[in-house]
């Protein structure tokens, strides 16, 4: 009798894990880390000015360089999701991060990002040149192809996906089918669930979910401090300050 009885309750246990696991999630939050592997970076540099007259001295000041820093660079940030709308923010800006590289600004975080999924508009508010901007445009077009693989995020199952933003951007992404909202961490959206980690493997940056949250979903409104700009006329703005040869940062 003692074996049937442990036998049902394992069961009816077995049962209710599965069945919280399989209900689909549309609100809630996500914690998110963005790594940066600072050290790839700035051996990416020293390659470029391999044959420059002060490569010898880059190549000392790096050294030093990962003595006295860690190779890994982590931004928090967090993402509210309710439905078909999504509100990316950062929790840290980056400022406080060393950098080999001046003006990286891959260890910036300067966005936040309102995404309306049904309509496939976007609301960015951005930070750039001591000024606050308010882009509204449609949702990033991103070329996605469903992979092969898969990997367990948070006790979520997620399946692989490579995308191309940009033209020249490529991009690795896990997402899971539980949680019904098609967003992620920046303006990274399209994939037919939530993307609980995302990396741009060649500029070395990846963000992964540390934390998801089920809640009943709060209200989520756009960011309305700022100037009101097109992606246009923000390019011509950068292109002006001489800041066009670090625009793809800007635009993710």
């Amino acid at each position: 009798m003692k074996t049937i009885i442990t036998l049902i309750i394992t069961l009816l246990t077995g049962n209710l894990l599965f069945a919280q696991r399989a209900k689909f999630v549309t609100s809630g939050s996500i914690e998110y880390e963005k790594t940066v592997n600072m050290f790839a970076l700035g051996r990416v540099m020293l390659s470029r000015n391999a044959n420059s007259s002060s490569s010898s001295a880059n190549s000392q000041a790096f050294d030093e360089y990962q003595k006295k820093q860690p190779q890994f660079a982590i931004l928090k940030s967090t993402l509210n999701f309710n439905n078909n709308k999504t509100l990316f923010a950062p929790a840290t800006s980056g400022d406080e991060i060393v950098s080999f590289l001046t003006n990286e600004l891959r260890v910036k975080q300067f966005n936040v990002v309102y995404t309306d999924l049904a309509h496939s508009t976007r609301i960015i508010q951005k930070s750039i040149l001591d000024n606050q901007f308010l882009v509204k445009d449609s949702v990033s077009k991103i070329k996605w192809r469903i992979a092969g693989g898969t990997q367990d995020i948070l006790g979520y199952t997620c399946r692989e996906a490579h995308g191309l933003i940009q033209d020249s951007i490529y991009i690795v992404a896990f997402y899971t089918d539980k949680i019904w909202v098609n967003g992620g961490p920046e303006s990274f959206s399209g994939l037919p669930g939530m993307i609980l980690k995302l990396s741009l493997p060649h500029e070395h940056v990846t963000w992964t979910a540390t934390k998801v949250t089920e809640d009943a979903g709060t209200p989520i409104e756009p960011p309305k401090k700022g100037k009101l700009v097109t992606f246009s006329e923000l390019t011509a703005i950068l292109k002006k300050a001489g800041q066009d040869h670090i625009l793809k940062f800007y635009m993710l």
